[in-house]
């Protein structure tokens, strides 16, 4: 079986997008949006892992990764939900698992809105929970911002956007054996992809968090009435997601299974023979019983 990763290109409408796959066409999908300030390259890993009976494919979103940055675009969360759909359609894909990480998890759940039958089951990885109350101290630093005027915050959180700043939201509130675990490629790759309007981009996403607080409610009715099979791989030492975020989610999803790993925001990177694991016994169970 060839496991090996496929690194491809697309033109998904006027956007030309760059996407790793790896699995056989035929095989059940697996698909992984990714978040901030990553791409699919967080999941460079994972993929031929699961290549043997599983295709997973990954794109970047617009702005981010070897995507393109097109000045005519919706740099929203919205927007990148709506790319995401052209995007499997584009590629004939009709049914699939998401995995939920980050950012990629308001981008996926609106997703899986738009169309919720063609969602088998949902991987949940410290993603943007919909659950004002059980966010980390972290986060609080971003509402602080809200309380400013537009311009202000824009500054402030453009402020927040450097070399450095990328090195600590990889590393985040992980202590030191795990810290050496994680490579500085990540925070080194994706700030040399960092240009002026991709900077612009970031600033524009981070502060539509403001906005994001008001679709809560949508995703959170999502989960409580569509109830997919949901796998939930948490990494407790996250200052934005901590444990009390990952159990959140059984308040609509009772059925979920709840694995806490002793790790942080990249499991990825520092678990992944544990994800690995409990990822491919979902997944063998889902798609023998499919929803």
């Amino acid at each position: 079986m060839d496991t090996s990763v496929r690194h491809r290109r697309m033109a998904v409408g006027k956007v030309e997008t760059f996407y790793r796959e790896a699995g056989p066409d035929g095989a059940p999908v697996l698909l992984l949006p990714h978040g901030y300030p990553c791409s699919s390259y967080e999941f460079r890993n994972l993929l031929p892992r699961l290549a043997d009976r599983w295709r997973l494919i990954a794109p970047d979103c617009p702005g981010a990764g070897y995507s393109d940055t097109p000045e005519a675009f919706d740099y929203s969360f919205d927007g990148y939900a709506e790319c995401l759909d052209h995007f499997v359609r584009e590629l004939g894909v009709n049914r699939f698992v998401l995995y939920l990480h980050d950012f990629g998890s308001p981008i996926g759940a609106r997703l899986a809105i738009r169309a919720p039958e063609r969602v088998v089951a949902l991987i949940i990885q410290n993603g943007d929970i919909p659950y004002e109350d059980a966010l980390g101290p972290k986060y609080a630093e971003i509402e602080k911002t809200w309380a400013l005027p537009a311009p202000e915050m824009r500054a402030a959180l453009a402020e927040s956007i450097r070399e450095e700043t990328f090195k600590a939201e990889f590393l985040n509130a992980v202590g030191p054996a795990l810290a050496e675990r994680i490579p500085p490629d990540l925070w080194k790759l994706h700030w040399s992809l960092m240009t002026p309007r991709r900077r612009d981009i970031a600033v524009k996403l981070i502060a539509g968090l403001k906005e994001n607080r008001a679709w809560f409610p949508q995703h959170r009715q999502y989960l409580s009435k569509h109830r997919p099979p949901t796998l939930i791989v948490w990494g407790p030492h996250d200052a934005y997601m901590p444990e009390k975020s990952a159990r959140a989610y059984l308040r609509d999803l009772p059925d979920a299974e709840l694995h806490l790993l002793d790790g942080g925001h990249w499991l990825l990177e520092t678990h992944l023979d544990e994800v690995v694991g409990l990822v491919r016994d979902f997944l063998g169970r889902i798609h023998q019983h499919p929803a």
